[in-house]
């Protein structure tokens, strides 16, 4: 039997499982946490560390309809005004509990698109946060860069700000594939954009690619790839398209029939990783690949990786405070987000309160198997010392979960004294392990495909 057969065997190709970037994911979180909790977890965070920031932008100035994110549409600065506003009444908040000499590990403005404000409000937007929190010893500023929506001066803007990685999202360069999903970019301006990067010495460059597009074939993923591939990005995320239009009403556009199959994802998949490992990157978990000298490759080599609302990361700092509607923090007690819909959000940090309006503290059991499916998302091995180092006591606990999952994928995993691992072949499989791994039950509201 083939292995795509047995793959199917397993059920991989009718799976929908979560991405993990969390444990647990959004859907579990409650309303038992709210703006108290989330004031005490920053209030405890230790004087003189480091911390992460998001900063979520959540305004286009067109709707891509493949994109699931909370954002809206607008063609005016006016919402964009009075958003920035509420940020700064935010970051007041924080600047009031924040401890002592916090700095900043990770600074990332996010979207929607960051890049629509203009050059005065990028500059005045960077220069509160680092009067809040001030950048630490090599600290990272990623932005996330549309090519349709970047200039000149705003570049400059970033740059003078302290921006040292961009983030482009490419998606697919094939026009008839950027037709169906909304997103006109031709590969023309985003080498520009590339290149006007460069010029002001921003040379840590991110980049996303989909598969599991409309109209996607292995030819046409082989172009856009190669051309990708011309642009030299540190760091490329292959994701797997998520059709969820029960989520995001705007894929509902993106007509079923044109999509791939889920046997044709993983072929579109595999198409792509070969070439980047063709062109020698490491390939960093289950959809990142890195050259051998980005940091990412680094901290992957030291079994530094971490998995976070971004996907893979080499952030070492344990508390992210998401600032902006629907943002989500993470602190080593638990999970917090704030109000999804801009208007709820602005009206309670305006009123003088944070907006949390749900959340998740960790039990005992979640920070045990959440660390479990961190490993196995980054590493694809958990290793039993490790548990114990991490989790005194813990480990015959572990070992029983471990064997149970292996016992579930008979003859694929390997479990022996020292730990469990995913060989290479069985690898396509790994958010299904990671979901032997969660106690909770999947959500009503669905996930994406397993491949």
């Amino acid at each position: 039997m083939d292995t795509k057969s047995q793959l199917a065997d397993l059920g991989l190709f009718d799976a929908k499982v979560p991405r993990y970037t969390s444990y647990p994911t959004a859907p579990h979180f409650s309303r038992e946490v709210g703006a108290d909790t989330f004031t005490s977890w920053i209030s405890s965070v230790a004087p003189g560390s480091n911390i992460s920031l998001y900063v979520h932008v959540p305004f286009c100035r067109r709707l891509c309809w493949f994109c699931a994110c909370r954002t809206q549409g607008t063609q005016t600065d006016a919402p964009v005004i009075a958003y920035l506003e509420t940020l700064r009444a935010e970051l007041a908040l924080l600047r009031a509990i924040l401890p002592d000499g916090v700095r900043l590990s990770r600074l990332h403005w996010g979207g929607g698109t960051p890049t629509l404000l203009s050059p005065a409000m990028m500059s005045d937007l960077a220069g509160e946060i680092a009067d809040v929190v001030p950048f630490g010893p090599d600290a990272e500023f990623s932005v996330e860069i549309d090519p349709n929506e970047i200039d000149g001066a705003r570049l400059d803007a970033l740059a003078e700000a302290g921006m040292n990685r961009a983030s482009i999202g490419v998606q697919d360069f094939d026009p008839q594939i950027q037709e169906s999903i909304g997103r006109r970019q031709s590969f023309e301006l985003t080498r520009d954009a590339v290149t006007e990067l460069r010029a002001r010495r921003i040379h840590s460059l991110n980049a996303d690619i989909l598969y599991g597009l409309p109209h996607q074939t292995p030819n046409r993923i082989t172009e856009s790839v190669q051309k990708l591939l011309s642009l030299s990005p540190d760091r490329v995320a292959l994701y797997g398209y998520a059709h969820v239009p029960w989520m995001s009403k705007r894929q509902q556009l993106i007509p079923s029939d044109t999509l791939p199959t889920p046997q044709e994802r993983l072929e579109l998949f595999e198409t792509a990783r070969r070439l980047f490992l063709w062109d020698h990157y490491a390939e960093i978990g289950i959809d990142h690949f890195a050259l051998p000298d980005d940091s990412l490759t680094v901290a992957d080599r030291a079994n530094r990786l971490r998995r976070n609302f971004q996907g893979y990361t080499d952030d070492p700092a344990e508390v992210l405070i998401g600032l902006g509607a629907s943002s989500i923090s993470r602190f080593p007690q638990g999970y917090a987000q704030n109000a999804p819909a801009t208007g709820a959000h602005t009206a309670t940090i305006r009123a003088g309160r944070f907006s949390t309006t749900r959340g998740h503290e960790f039990s005992t059991e979640d920070r045990l198997r959440g660390r479990l499916i961190e490993w196995i998302m980054c590493d694809f091995r958990i290793d039993l010392d490790r548990i114990e180092d991490e989790f005194p006591g813990q480990r015959s606990t572990a070992l029983k979960l471990l064997t149970e999952v292996a016992n579930s994928f008979e003859g694929h995993l390997e479990l022996d004294t020292t730990g469990l691992r995913i060989p290479p072949a069985a690898r396509p499989l790994t958010r299904m392990i990671a979901r032997s791994f969660d106690a909770y039950e999947l959500s009503k509201a669905g996930h994406s495909s397993a491949v």
